[in-house]
């Protein structure tokens, strides 16, 4: 792993005029815009290839930071645009960046076909466990008896694990980490632009204005050790062993490295078929 300096980091990859930037104080998405630019400068790609992409929400401010090709689409819909891009000029580099709204609940459909797909895009998730920009409602990933603006006694919906979902798609990689784990989350996006196919990393984000307020954990470092209380790195194993420890009923979270693997991409397919015709 290259050793550039966070200074130089900054300079090269973000805009100087859009600085200091909006997110709360102690929300993870700044760790998650440092992480991608790292992991871009690592695998040195040439910004110039890079094409941005995302919906609506706080994480998907983030293209806007970027000196970069970025397009900010509309709710839940990045990865509808993506298909788009990746389609017109399959060499571009697309990094979608959504929250678990935007992501699995509004774009829960166009998720859903991207895997199937196998669309060549890196899907990167802030996910926060709440609708965070518009008042910490209650979200697709909200824990069981978390309290949130729109659920004050305690969410009684079994939560959907994107992680999981992903995997039983057939995502080639996924991977899902905390913004507390640096090191894990810029290798887990450096191996998802490398691969040929749809790769998912979710970052476990504090989002200490709502979701943590509303469950007593306004100081980020509360949510900080929750996250260690709760999450257990997973060590591998076959797929069913994957699947008995994501269950979502048991206390710990797992974190970790979950898939990788090969598959024939979208484009790949796309460039056979044409080759095909007459």
């Amino acid at each position: 792993m290259k050793h550039t300096s966070q200074k130089l980091i900054r300079r090269k990859y973000f805009r100087k005029e859009m600085m200091p930037h909006m997110f709360c104080s102690g929300c993870g998405i700044g760790s998650i815009m440092s992480y991608t630019a790292r992991a871009i400068d690592n695998l040195g790609l040439d910004m110039k290839d890079v094409v941005l992409v995302s919906g609506i929400g706080c994480s998907s401010r983030i293209p806007s930071y970027f000196i970069a090709h970025a397009v900010h689409t509309t709710h839940g819909r990045a990865l509808a645009f993506s298909t788009g891009i990746k389609l017109s000029n399959p060499r571009l580099k697309v990094i979608v960046f959504s929250g678990d709204g935007d992501a699995i609940s509004i774009g829960g459909n166009h998720f859903l076909h991207a895997i199937r797909r196998n669309l060549d895009v890196t899907l990167i998730v802030a996910n926060n466990f709440s609708y965070g920009m518009t008042g910490g409602q209650l979200a697709p990933t909200t824990p069981r008896d978390s309290k949130t603006t729109t659920s004050p006694y305690g969410a009684i919906e079994k939560p959907i694990d994107i992680a999981r979902t992903a995997m039983v798609l057939g995502a080639p990689y996924v991977a899902r980490w905390t913004t507390a784990h640096p090191f894990q989350a810029i290798s887990a996006i450096e191996k998802g632009l490398q691969k040929s196919g749809f790769s998912l990393i979710e970052l476990l984000s504090p989002g200490p204005t709502c979701y943590g307020k509303n469950n007593k954990m306004a100081d980020p470092i509360e949510l900080i050790k929750w996250y260690r209380e709760r999450c257990e790195i997973f060590k591998g194993g076959d797929n069913m062993t994957i699947s008995e420890h994501l269950d979502e009923d048991r206390d710990k979270l797992y974190i970790g490295e979950f898939m990788d693997r090969e598959r024939e991409s979208f484009i790949d397919s796309y460039m056979h078929m044409k080759e095909g015709l007459p």
